[in-house]
């Protein structure tokens, strides 16, 4: 049956809903429920984090936001906590200020990951979440539509606008069975990255269903559709059912609980089937998540590191099941087994419990409740070395070591492996799998977690900004006319770690946009800064990718310190979807080459001829780019919305939130 047949009737009406489609129709306000089309969602809530949210409290200051219009918006804190310096703390200061002038809710550092925290506080099944970061998307395991995005978008969103977005495909996954030892919910999503890869779910949300729900926690729904955005998928999304009662139950707000489920006779786009019994102990090889194999392929690659914890893994029971592993014994000689708690009121129990003992005793290293390694700031693996981790990303470089060795697997491989020295599957560890039990009462611990002021009290507040804090720059619109020399040619899957890099040594200038620039593309090419200063003045620069170009974070960095720089087009394969719209929304134009052999006519250094360029993006979706002096036209096309054109013409959304307040 055609999906688009079965999604109405000859009135218009739907005859059933999948849960991703009730949670889309509950939330539409512009565009139909046609797979492709863009559509605009109503956003209940929002999620910002220190590394993005900086820039989304600037774009609110410079659209001349006075208070959040959402239901709930929350500021995290997780991601830069070292203070080497004052610029880190510096932000923090200037990110509360922000939350008390607009309104938000404030996570203090040292609260813990943004993702499993607003689980814990704010998540709420039947409501659309927007974070700023990539990995919003774990909190669909509440039954939310969770969706990660751009930080403009996010800033819009907090404004009170509409999210807009192409109406996703939904892949329905049936889950049956039961996970065998020395298997838990890490393999599961691996699993998924096996058979699809780390593109295969764009344009999709994964829909997961199936009595085998039965047998996974809220917490195990959590680390597989965290690790959707491997996927490329806009999300993943899970029914609230007695499961979801009952976490929420457990955290105090049992009563903000309701059911949610698919209709009986729903249909999906697409379909894959899981049986949880017949999966065994994988791991994703060095320098994608999609590069999996079962661990017993690597068994015996010695290891330095052993590193436990992020948003991918952060429930009591990925902790507390390691825990029992090295219980009364101790790591190989020369490991680090590094611990990266994910929440204040989650290390509570461990430390009630005996677990936190448990791994000192076994010569374990603790580090403070947040983001940690996983965005490379701190326990960087030793060069050359290899680094076992249960966080969601190996991109090269993102561990904070250039050229890491960096492999994904579950809180089990992990743990066996730091006693043994080496990649081990834990199916051979040579004792029994320890048999967790949960807190009877789990803590709950809201101190950290600052509610907003009142809007009276907010008109008090100004915002606080440290000498490492520069307002955005005004962006210029997009010329008609343009000679554009090709800066960098690269290959597939370009992340945006390489477009511009996270780690301790940049990070910190997140909130400085000429300064962070000077990062840019250097993993890449560490020529392209000087290069591209030089020809900003002499009308900007292009760069040209292969597929899955921006895929992993949602660091919109990675699209505005290319534009501070003079990136005006960037053609490429496909793009990663969140880096898409980040493009878009700055005013980069993002193009895709219509003939894949037209890749191979663009040299690094060639110019790029584009004329009357305003007109012809309005009068279709493709046209020609000449390739100067190689008598060659290529022809490109772009996939933006009449709005996105718009946003284009003038130089980005900022400019178009501005032209509109005016009008």
């Amino acid at each position: 049956m055609n999906i688009e047949e079965f999604y109405f009737d000859k009135e218009g009406f739907c005859v059933s809903y999948n849960v991703t489609q009730k949670l889309i129709k509950d939330h539409l306000v512009e565009g139909e429920m046609k797979p492709g089309s863009e559509i605009g969602l109503n956003i209940d809530q929002t999620l910002t984090q220190d590394a993005t949210g900086t820039m989304v409290m600037l774009e609110l200051e410079a659209m001349g936001i006075d208070r959040a219009k959402t239901e709930a918006s929350a500021q995290y804190v997780d991601h830069n906590l070292i203070q080497e310096d004052s610029k880190n703390p510096d932000d923090h200061l200037f990110l509360e200020s922000a939350a008390k002038k607009f309104g938000l809710y404030y996570s203090r550092p040292g609260n813990g990951v943004s993702h499993p925290v607003h689980m814990q506080r704010l998540a709420r099944p039947g409501k659309t979440l927007l974070g700023s970061d990539s990995h919003t998307c774990a909190n669909g395991c509440m039954g939310m539509l969770a969706i990660g995005a751009g930080g403009i978008d996010v800033a819009m969103a907090i404004a009170g606008e509409p999210f807009h977005v192409k109406m996703p495909k939904v892949w329905g996954v049936k889950v049956t069975g039961e996970l065998p030892d020395w298997v838990s919910a890490k393999d599961v999503i691996l699993e998924m990255l096996r058979r699809h890869g780390v593109k295969g779910g764009v344009n999709h949300v994964f829909e997961y269903y199936g009595p085998g729900l039965e047998k996974l926690s809220a917490m195990d729904r959590h680390v597989i559709a965290n690790m959707g955005a491997e996927l490329g998928a806009t999300g993943t999304v899970f029914p609230s059912d007695e499961e979801t009662k009952n976490y929420m139950t457990q955290e105090g707000r049992g009563d903000e609980w309701i059911e949610l489920k698919a209709d009986d006779g729903a249909e999906y786009d697409r379909h894959d089937e899981i049986n949880l019994s017949e999966l065994e102990p994988l791991i994703a090889k060095p320098s994608s998540p999609g590069n999996v194999v079962p661990v017993s392929e690597v068994e015996g690659e010695p290891i330095y590191q052993s590193y436990i914890g992020s948003s991918a893994n952060p429930g009591y029971r990925d902790f507390a099941i390691a825990s029992q592993i090295v219980e009364g014994r101790h790591i190989a000689e020369g490991i680090s087994l590094d611990l990266n708690p994910t929440s204040r009121q989650m290390l509570i129990d461990m430390s009630k419990n005996g677990h936190i003992a448990n791994f000192l005793q076994a010569g374990a290293r603790l580090h403070q409740a947040g983001c940690n390694g996983c965005i490379g700031m701190g326990q960087a693996p030793a060069t050359g070395r290899n680094s076992l981790r249960t966080t969601p990303r190996n991109f090269p470089g993102r561990s904070g070591t250039k050229e890491d060795s960096v492999f994904l697997c579950s809180p089990e491989t992990a743990a066996v492996s730091a006693l043994f020295g080496k990649i081990t599957d834990p199916r051979n560890a040579g004792f029994d799998y320890p048999k967790v039990e949960m807190p009877d009462q789990p803590t709950v611990d809201t101190q950290l977690l600052e509610r907003p002021v009142s809007e009276d009290e907010s008109k008090n507040y100004e915002l606080v900004k440290g000498p490492n804090i520069a307002s955005i720059p005004e962006m210029d619109e997009l010329p008609n006319d343009m000679e554009l020399p090709v800066l960098l040619k690269m290959g597939n899957d370009i992340s945006t770690d390489e477009i511009l890099a996270g780690g301790a040594r940049v990070l910190p200038y997140r909130s400085n946009l000429p300064e962070i620039s000077k990062f840019t593309f250097e993993i890449v090419d560490e020529t392209y800064y000087d290069r591209a200063m030089e020809a900003r003045d002499d009308g900007g620069h292009a760069v040209v990718g292969g597929t899955n170009y921006g895929q992993g974070s949602s660091r919109e960095h990675a699209a505005l310190a290319p534009r501070f720089l003079g990136m005006k087009v960037a053609i490429v394969q496909d793009f990663a979807r969140i880096h898409w719209q980040n493009l878009a929304n700055f005013g980069v134009l993002p193009l895709t080459f219509v003939n894949e052999s037209d890749w191979d006519e663009i040299s690094q250094g060639d110019t790029l001829v584009f004329s009357g360029l305003r007109d012809k993006i309005r009068e279709g979706n493709e046209l020609e780019v000449e390739v100067k002096g190689k008598d060659k036209k290529i022809k490109v096309e772009h996939a933006l919305s009449e709005r996105q054109i718009e946003i284009m013409e003038t130089g980005g959304l900022i400019n178009w939130v501005k032209d509109r307040l005016e009008k």
